[in-house]
């Protein structure tokens, strides 16, 4: 369901004339600020589960990356309640890091959208150790056949 606001435009002087009309936001865009929002917090290495994951993966190798890739919107009239998956880096406070991301996302929200975060649900699904993408290992067993 897109969200649908009735607005007046600013008036710039007091000659300018206001104009209401309808302003709609599709669930589509409001999930891709969530998005946005929630990968600007340090601790938050990707969003969505493992298959997510792995489609993020291709796309970004087509340089078509999925922006609300891990998040979920339901959008009502005037609030908007936001489910995202995250990864988390470790070691990072999880509790710290899902709290930034509520509040990054609930800002988002009402400064970008123009709506009320109903709430803003973090599920950490997995933690990224930066050795698992080193090819350290390799070297690891090099050094012990020496």
């Amino acid at each position: 369901m897109a969200n649908a606001t009735p607005t007046q435009a600013p008036s710039k002087s007091p000659s300018a004339q206001a104009v209401e009309g309808k302003t709609t936001i599709d669930d589509g865009v409001v999930a891709k600020i969530a998005g946005i929002a929630a990968r600007e917090i340090q601790g938050v290495y990707a969003l969505g589960g493992g298959a997510a994951r792995v489609v993020g993966a291709i796309r970004n190798v087509l340089n078509t990356t999925d922006l609300a890739q891990g998040i979920n919107v339901e959008v009502g009239e005037t609030q908007v309640a936001v489910d995202v998956t995250i990864v988390a880096e470790y070691p990072v406070s999880l509790q710290r890091v899902a709290q930034e991301v509520r509040e990054s996302i609930a800002k988002a929200m009402h400064e970008l959208v123009g709506m009320e975060v109903a709430e803003v649900n973090v599920t950490v699904n997995d933690v990224h150790i930066a050795s698992d993408d080193d090819d350290g290992d390799s070297d690891a067993a090099e050094a012990r056949v020496q």
